[in-house]
């Protein structure tokens, strides 16, 4: 569990599409094996320390003709922003994704202070 030291606690959320493959061709409709996509998120204010980040799909077009497979996480997560990541694996054609997201961290007070030594 994440303990915040602060009172000042913030939730920033968005929904972001990743990628929509099925109109222009792209690997993630017609290609097969390992593939990757990820998408920088800057928060519209830093945190104090760094959040707590949680990632789903809000929207997945794929083919029924193969099997589905997804993997989606929050990577590089740091008090500015995060990568949201997109895998897929094997025969799965993902034509489109959407993701949505949540950060929860404590926030920066106007009575913090800095020691310069």
């Amino acid at each position: 569990m994440k303990r915040m030291r602060s009172n000042s606690v913030g939730v920033e959320q968005g929904n972001v599409e990743l990628f929509s493959d099925f109109a222009t061709g792209g690997d993630m409709w017609t290609g097969s094996g390992a593939r990757e996509r990820r998408k920088w998120i800057a928060f519209s204010e830093p945190f104090r320390s760094t959040p707590a980040v949680h990632v789903t799909l809000s929207l997945w077009d794929m083919d029924s003709d193969a099997n589905v497979r997804a993997d989606i996480v929050a990577e590089k997560v740091d008090t500015t922003g995060f990568e949201l990541v997109f895998r897929t694996w094997g025969d799965t054609r993902v034509a489109r994704v959407r993701m949505s997201w949540m950060a929860i961290g404590e926030l920066p007070n106007e009575d913090d202070f800095e020691l310069l030594l």
